[in-house]
């Protein structure tokens, strides 16, 4: 069975029929004098870096004198977590700055040179929805639903529903939608936007200009179609979303072509743990490499970096969430063949080891990591799965020709917002993602003082446990597509379950 997955984003393209820190003092690595040091070559082409420091506030001020010398000019220099984002034309520069002393790695953040970007879209593009569906579903819905809310056969699905008429959520929680851009003058997020919150990323330096973390024209509406997912409001208008009486906001970090590179990342976790975010939502891959090789210094140095922003953002306070992606591969697996990487130049065949080589933010150690279930509450056709790394599932849509909801919804995808007041359906352990950090978001409107690892514990226990079921046949065509590994309640499909809504604004 083939499966077509997103290059950075986790939104999928479905089968045909369905449009989708000790101080050290700075010591050069050569003895020479800075007046017969050969001089450094500017020929290159310009690339990012990140530069990881060890030690002290006065270390990275050397490591900082050491970028200018090596011919580094320096972006941004985050010293909460020592993580300096540089451009350079030195050819030799990262081998040349990993030699100095206070700098515990540095690699270089793309392989394609810092080029004004064309604008493009990013992964499969949404279903519109159509007016008959809108029409119809409007005449069906309850008084206490939102005219679009009887196609969002997700919402019952994990209870939502329900949990809406207990509590929507509090005004005092944030989730931050890490992406492509939200549109806040959507109809259904304007009521809920948090622009105090909102920034651009893209550079790797935060940018608050008023608008500046909406999608341009012909930009991604991922970042909005996530965004409505989480909290689109509930105010009679279009859709719901899993928590509509939270705040949401914006950090955008993928470039105009759709590269979500390690600076803007880090950018968006730093900023999100400095302006009262609560909980994010990651629902891509850090370009360019789809894995990274620990042991490869370039792409080391992204791990590091992208780590000590998560954990930084998590000693904050923030919970983060992350979608595990849709090759429909064992995350666990000894061995995983990549041919997409790097990506934003020409990709190489290899087989990496995902113990050492990690799908970043979603393999971080402490990243919720979700994976996506269709209607029929099965494991995607898409989703990648995987025993010991997968923490919970949640509703991502799938194709009716696999698992086809009840009526009166007609779509398996997930319908949401889009940009300039519009709705759509998509499908991807991206659309999964949203709806857990719906759930996280209500468990912390119920228990506002409690810590991350709290907030994690309870949406693991609270989460409907999931036995892998039957041998995992999706397509029925008599082949098992996939092995699930682990019991009820614990398993490689499921992580500790489907996440539930209603137990979280219960307990």
């Amino acid at each position: 069975m083939a499966h077509l997955a997103s290059r950075r984003v986790r939104a999928v393209a479905l089968p045909v029929g369905i449009a989708l820190t000790a101080s050290l003092g700075f010591l050069p690595a050569t003895t020479a004098s800075a007046a017969s040091a050969p001089a450094v070559s500017l020929d290159g082409p310009k690339l990012s870096y990140v530069v990881n420091t060890e030690g002290s506030h006065k270390t990275v001020e050397q490591v900082e004198k050491a970028i200018t010398k090596a011919g580094g000019t320096i972006v941004v220099s985050y010293d909460q977590i020592g993580v300096i984002v540089v451009h350079s034309q030195n050819p030799a520069f990262a081998e040349t700055i990993r030699k100095v002393r206070g700098v515990e790695s540095a690699g270089a953040t793309r392989t394609n040179p810092i080029v004004p970007q064309a604008t493009t879209d990013v992964g499969a593009a949404a279903q519109p929805l159509t007016a008959a569906e809108a029409a119809g579903a409007a005449e069906g819905a309850t008084a206490s639903q939102d005219p679009l809310e009887p196609l969002q056969w997700d919402l019952p699905a994990m209870k939502a529903d329900k949990a809406h008429e207990i509590t929507l959520g509090s005004r005092n929680v944030t989730a931050a939608v890490i992406d492509t851009g939200v549109d806040d003058t959507h109809p259904d997020l304007a009521p809920n936007f948090d622009a105090a919150a909102s920034a651009n990323c893209v550079s790797g330096a935060p940018d608050t200009t008023p608008g500046s973390w909406r999608p341009a024209a012909g930009e991604s509406d991922h970042g909005t179609h996530v965004a409505g997912t989480i909290a689109a409001a509930k105010n009679g208008i279009g859709v719901t979303g899993v928590a509509p009486g939270v705040k949401v906001a914006g950090i955008k970090v993928a470039t105009s072509d759709g590269f979500f590179y390690t600076e803007a990342v880090v950018c968006g976790f730093v900023w999100a743990a400095e302006h009262g975010v609560d909980v994010t939502n990651n629902s891509y891959y850090t370009d360019p490499w789809l894995y990274n090789c620990k042991n490869d210094p370039d792409q080391g140095a992204l791990v590091e970096a992208l780590g000590r922003a998560t954990r930084y953002a998590e000693g904050k306070g923030v919970v983060n969430v992350a979608a595990a992606g849709n090759s429909a591969e064992d995350l666990a697996a000894k061995t995983i063949e990549d041919s997409t990487s790097p990506n934003d130049t020409v990709t190489e065949d290899r087989v990496i080891d995902p113990r050492t080589c990690l799908d970043i933010p979603s393999m971080l150690p402490g990243v919720v990591t979700v994976s996506a279930t269709g209607a029929k509450g099965l494991k995607a056709s898409y989703s990648n799965y995987g025993y010991g790394v997968v923490d919970v599932a949640a509703p991502g849509g799938d194709s009716t020709i696999y698992q086809k909801p009840e009526a009166p919804a007609t779509s398996g995808l997930i319908l949401s917002t889009l940009p300039g007041g519009q709705y759509g359906y998509k499908a991807g352990t991206s659309m999964a993602t949203p709806h857990v950090v719906g759930v996280v978001a209500l468990i912390e409107s119920k228990h506002p003082h409690a810590s991350p690892a709290a907030v994690k514990a309870l949406l693991a226990l609270e989460a409907d446990a999931t036995a892998c079921g039957a041998p995992y046949d999706i397509d029925s065509d008599g082949t098992v597509d996939a092995v699930c590994k682990g019991g009820k309640a614990y398993n490689g499909f499921y992580g500790a379950g489907n996440a539930d809504a209603l137990d979280a604004v219960r307990y």
